[in-house]
């Protein structure tokens, strides 16, 4: 619905609003998070917390006044948004929070602060929003919302329970129509930290500038930089037997890294049996994102979610972070609703009591695949009962297709000596590559692989010629 008109920091429609203006600055936000990490962690429950899901739409998005340029505020939830956060507004280097939020939520009613979102210029939705934990999310430039980042994650996929660091205190600059920038407080047990996102909307997406200073309070057994989280149910190659009418259903098709040393990574995204932990070495890793590479409407068949639409996310890091790896972390769903992805960038080195960690990087919040580099990429991924369609299938053996496009392999025919190079060893039975008859620059692998009794868990596969990779290397679990 329409919201009303937001006011400048000095306009404010109600007096009292704001608290008293206090300088602002980075070092400031630094210090802050130091000396809280210094302190036990206290966790801030709301007090003013709305007790159900229809009224915590009616606050949300019934018509109110917006501050800070076009913020709308959300209220907590005593189930699902239970801890309140502080919202400063920044003018001219100085800060002052909103003390009284009556006239922010619909009707004009009052409560706890549990995050925000950034309206579109007409008011009638919005491209950026933070709500829960220090989960926050964008829109491509199809104006879709899909997958979410966050901005630090404990102990994910390990034994005993995650930890969800929450951001605490929000300090937010309106720098121009599609330009904010968002400082914060991020607080756990485990750690807290500053934070910094400059954020600028232009017709290809969202893209944040992310500074972020770690203050680490107890060891940690797994520390998680520039988390993202997505969803995924379903492709064509794992349609469900419950009979879904759509042929995929996903935020996201696949993990896609740029390391260290050069090579480009896919990793096609699974909705397996029971949790899956992927370590992908990354040292010194140049990018790496959850990417919705099929953008093709006939592919979902979804009017109503509009999967085809859903924006990838791209994760560029500033300097070396040195030795680690990307974790995917995969967890089974029966639900579009549950994400039940997770990736994120892991160091070698222990996060202990007393550290300091610093890190930059770049989010880019864009449509279909944001890594390329001119190498060819997998498309397409099927299988099926290994052998020729028709005839009696191979016993123990499953049948791998995929697809590649791209420029590198514009003007290939089937005498360039294209190569499928895997690492199966004597479980591949057979494999072949081939441009597909009709279509531009598509290339297909089939490969019948002996699963039964295969040792290792998954595969790689990549295209080469006269030595040289045409294409980006494709990891694929096996499942038999």
């Amino acid at each position: 619905m329409m919201a009303f008109a937001g006011r400048a920091l000095g306009e404010a429609a109600i007096p009292g609003r704001f608290g008293p203006a206090r300088r602002f600055s980075w070092d400031d936000l630094v210090a802050q998070a130091q000396m809280r990490a210094r302190r036990p962690y206290a966790r801030q429950i709301a007090v003013h917390a709305v007790p159900d899901f229809d009224t915590h739409v009616r606050l949300s998005y019934d018509p109110a006044e917006m501050v800070a340029g076009r913020l709308r505020l959300f209220p907590a939830k005593v189930d699902t948004a239970p801890d309140a956060v502080n919202i400063h507004v920044v003018e001219n280097g100085m800060a002052r929070a909103i003390v009284d939020t009556h006239g922010l939520f619909g009707g004009g009613q009052s409560a706890d602060v549990a995050g925000f979102r950034v309206m579109e210029a007409h008011g009638g939705g919005d491209w950026l929003a933070s709500l829960g934990a220090s989960y926050f999310r964008a829109v491509g430039p199809t104006g879709q919302y899909g997958l979410s980042a966050r901005a630090i994650a404990v102990d994910t996929a390990m034994p005993g329970p995650e930890e969800f660091p929450a951001f605490t205190d929000f300090w937010i600059e309106q720098k121009g129509p599609d330009h904010l920038l968002i400082q914060a407080l991020v607080d756990g047990p485990s750690l807290c930290g500053a934070y910094a996102f400059d954020i600028t909307r232009t017709g290809a997406g969202v893209e944040h500038g992310v500074r972020a200073a770690l203050f680490i309070r107890r060891d940690i057994r797994r520390l998680g930089v520039a988390p993202i989280t997505s969803m995924f149910d379903f492709d064509q190659a794992t349609r469900p037997a419950d009979g879904d009418w759509r042929p995929e259903v996903h935020d996201s098709d696949g993990l896609a890294i740029h390391a260290g040393n050069g090579e480009r990574v896919w990793r096609p995204l699974d909705n397996p049996p029971g949790p899956r932990v992927h370590m992908l070495r990354a040292d010194g890793v140049k990018g790496f994102g959850m990417i919705q590479r099929d953008t093709a409407f006939d592919h979902y068949q979804d009017d109503l979610n509009f999967y085809n639409r859903r924006p990838s996310l791209w994760v560029e890091p500033e300097g070396d972070w040195g030795p680690g790896a990307v974790m995917l972390y995969e967890m089974n769903t029966i639900s579009e609703n549950v994400d039940n992805m997770a990736a994120m960038w892991v160091s070698d080195r222990p996060a202990r009591a007393g550290d300091r960690r610093d890190f930059a990087y770049r989010l880019r919040w864009g449509q279909g695949d944001l890594a390329g580099d001119g190498n060819a990429v997998c498309v397409n991924f099927f299988m099926g009962p290994g052998g020729v369609p028709g005839a009696d299938p191979i016993a123990g053996a499953m049948r791998y297709v995929f697809d590649f496009s791209g420029p590198a392999l514009r003007g290939l025919t089937r005498d360039s000596k294209v190569e499928a190079v895997t690492d199966l060893g004597a479980a591949l039975i057979m494999a072949n590559v081939f441009p597909v008859e009709g279509q531009q620059d598509l290339w297909r692998v089939t490969m019948d692989v002996r699963v039964e009794g295969l040792k290792q868990n998954e595969f790689r596969l990549f295209l080469r010629r006269a030595g040289g990779a045409l294409s980006e290397t494709v990891i694929k679990t096996v499942r038999p």
